[in-house]
């Protein structure tokens, strides 16, 4: 799978909330937390090549995902493969076992709207808030064009 994605900064939800509004976009997942962990070698080989894997827990599931390194372009484009995994902390501990280790950890509210075939997510980070807007090239840069406007 290919995942496309850009990126938008506002200074509050609030202020990201209204824009999206403003698109059309309707809510398809209320706010709530996601905690993320990063996992990688001890020499740091996954971040290195550009990569990322890592075990999401949110309302009870946990996501074990892969992401490959970024396409150079004007969106973020790169290989994403994703399944869900019975617990997160275990599928850590695992990984860990492999010779992997959680080298960052991070909480963040997120909330998702549609938008044509885009997905527009509202994430309040601790360093800042962001709109996350993932899809076809075409949906996304509509769709980030509408949130920008």
């Amino acid at each position: 799978m290919i995942e496309r994605e850009v990126k938008l900064l506002f200074s509050s939800a609030e202020d990201a909330r209204v824009a999206v509004q403003a698109t059309g976009a309707r809510l398809v997942r209320a706010r709530r937390l996601q905690d993320d962990a990063l996992l990688d070698t001890p020499k740091g080989r996954l971040r290195r090549r550009g990569c990322a894997l890592r075990i999401r827990v949110e309302a009870g599931q946990s996501r074990l995902t892969f992401k490959g390194p970024v396409e150079p372009g004007p969106m973020k484009v790169r290989e994403e493969h994703e399944t869900l995994v019975g617990e997160g902390p275990v599928t850590a501990r695992i990984l860990e076992s492999l010779g992997l280790h959680v080298w960052f950890r991070y909480e963040k509210f997120r909330e998702e709207f549609t938008l044509g075939d885009a997905i527009i997510a509202i994430d309040e980070t601790p360093i800042g808030t962001f709109v996350e807007i993932e899809g076809s090239e075409s949906g996304v840069t509509a769709a980030a064009e509408a949130t920008s406007r």
